[in-house]
Formats: structure tokens, sequence, C-alpha cells
């Protein structure tokens, strides 16, 4: 007997083969979007070096007042750094505790309105922090400046307070509001995907809410949390004009943060001098640019490697 196909199978088989050519048009597109984004990353560098190759072998005129490039180039590089850090100090807590806060404690009405007022947040112009800070949060600071160096100032970096309270301490504290937003959005979503069957085991064997999360929440969220500093550590560092609007600066070296004998960070230092700069000053601040890219570059490649290290420690 002959065998009868059914009208399913006979349609199946009539019907043509489906294209391949969108995977090929997608595949290309996303390939040539993450070429686009190194090809930009080169370039970038390209530029800074090839720009500030002038301002690297100038003569020591070029530096006044200072007599080399490294002497010129250091304090701000020990400025941008300590500002930055003091920043993550303040702003870490505060982030990761809201984040918790809004992804497993406040009710979700509650939760839902305190995530749109940190995504908003966000959105409000560096300006807007650099006058606020310099205005009002310099002055309301001041009592602050002078209660540390009076009870801590056998400690450098607490020496003789600012005397209205513009200082590094008060830039760092407007970075801190401003790199707040980030990390906490981020953390917030990292908390939220942590697996529902984790979190239910763990209080299923008696641990409390805070033993939950700090056996369950965090090892999975490690990783990402670590991403998300790295991500407001590197807005930190590349701030300018908030912190050119705060900090009054002065071309010595110190590491006392609640004074005014403060060196600018690289990035508020290039928006103070560049336009009224010569061409040989130009190549210069482009220079010290070129540092700060370096700089960024290097610490988000160390927060790659400490993030792909607890991911690694995670899955054994």
């Amino acid at each position: 007997m002959t065998a009868t196909a059914s009208p399913e199978r006979t349609e199946a088989a009539s019907s043509p083969r489906p294209s391949r050519r969108g995977d090929r048009v997608f595949a290309g597109v996303v390939r040539g979007a993450a070429l686009t984004i190194l090809v930009t990353l080169v370039a970038v560098f390209v530029f800074l070096a090839v720009e500030g190759w002038v301002g690297l072998t100038s003569d020591a005129a070029t530096y006044a007042p200072f007599t080399s490039l490294v002497s010129y180039i250091w304090p701000l590089v020990v400025s941008t750094l300590l500002a930055s850090a003091m920043a993550l100090v303040v702003s870490v807590p505060f982030a990761v505790a809201v984040a918790l806060f809004i992804s497993h404690y406040a009710p979700r009405r509650l939760a839902s309105a305190l995530a749109y007022v940190i995504d908003l947040l966000a959105a409000v112009p560096s300006v807007v922090f650099g006058l606020w800070g310099g205005r009002y949060l310099a002055a309301y600071l001041l009592p602050a400046h002078v209660w540390l160096h009076a009870h801590l100032g056998f400690i450098p970096i607490f020496g003789d307070a600012s005397p209205n309270g513009r200082s590094l301490f008060t830039a760092s504290i407007v970075l801190a509001i401003m790199i707040l937003p980030i990390m906490t959005a981020i953390s917030r979503e990292i908390f939220m995907q942590t697996p529902r069957l984790h979190q239910e085991a763990a209080l299923a064997l008696g641990a409390t809410r805070w033993e939950m999360v700090r056996y369950a929440v965090f090892p999975y969220a490690r990783s990402g949390m670590i991403a998300a500093i790295m991500l407001g550590l590197g807005r930190a560092l590349g701030e300018t004009m908030a912190v050119a609007m705060v900090l009054a600066t002065t071309p010595t070296t110190t590491l006392n943060v609640i004074g005014t004998a403060s060196p600018p960070t690289i990035a508020a230092n290039i928006a103070l001098n560049y336009k009224e700069a010569t061409p040989e000053r130009q190549s210069l601040l482009i220079a010290t640019g070129l540092v700060l890219f370096l700089v960024t570059f290097l610490v988000n490649f160390a927060a790659r490697w400490v993030a792909g290290r607890s991911e690694r420690r995670l899955n054994r």
C-alpha cells in the first residue's frame, strides 16, 4: 500500500525555507557597533597623544610656576584621585542601602516612587550641583570643617580649615551626590535579579532578613555592585564644572582636604585654563587629559578584573 502524506506535512515540505539574511544583517550591525566603540576609543587616544605631544616635550617655561611635567601633573592627579576616593567613601554605603531598601524592604508603591526620584536626580545638570555646592553647601559644611580640624587635626588630611567652606571635602560631597543615582540604580537592578529560590531557601533555613541579604543577595550581586561603583568612580574622575565651581584652587600640592590650598582636579583644571591658554599651554592641558584618560582606563580595567574574579568564585 502507498502511504498518503498528511496535509500538514505536505504544506511544511512545500513551504520555502526561512531566509537567514536577517540574521546576517543583524550580526553585521552588532559587529559594526562593537567595532565603532573600539575605533572611537582608539581615535580619542590618538588625538590626545598627538595634540598633547608638544606639551609633553615643551620647555620648562610652559610648566610655570612648576619646573617639570611631573611636578605640574602630580598635584592634579593627587587631587583627582583624592576627591574621587572621598566621594566613593561617602556615596557607596548610601547607594547600597537605598538600593537594598527599594528592592527588599520598602512597600511596592513607596519603592516605585523612590526609584523614580533617584532616577530623576541623575538628570540634574552638573552646573546646578556646582551652584548649589558653592553657594549653599560650602557655608553649611563650614562647622564640619572646624570640627574636623579641632578634633582630628593630627591627621594630615584635616589641617587648617577653610574660612568659607570651599574645599576639596565640599567638592567630594557634591561628587558623592552626583554619582549616587547611577550606583543606586544599577545596584537596585542587580539586587532584584537575585534568584527567588535562593532567598526563599535562606529564609526557610531560619535566616533573618539581614542574613538572607548577606548570604544570598550580596554574593550574587557582588560583581554588579563592583561595576556600579566603578561607573560612579568614572564619572567622579571626569566631572568638571561642579568641581570647578566649588573648589577654591591653588597650584600647591597638599593632602589637606578641608583647607583652601587644594589643587584642582585634572578635568577642572582643563576647563578653567583652556580658553585663555597659549597654544603650548593648550597642548599641555591636552596632555593632562591624556593622563586622565589612562588613569580612567586603568581603573576600569582593574574593575573588570575584580568583577570577573568575583563571578568565577561564585560559579565554583
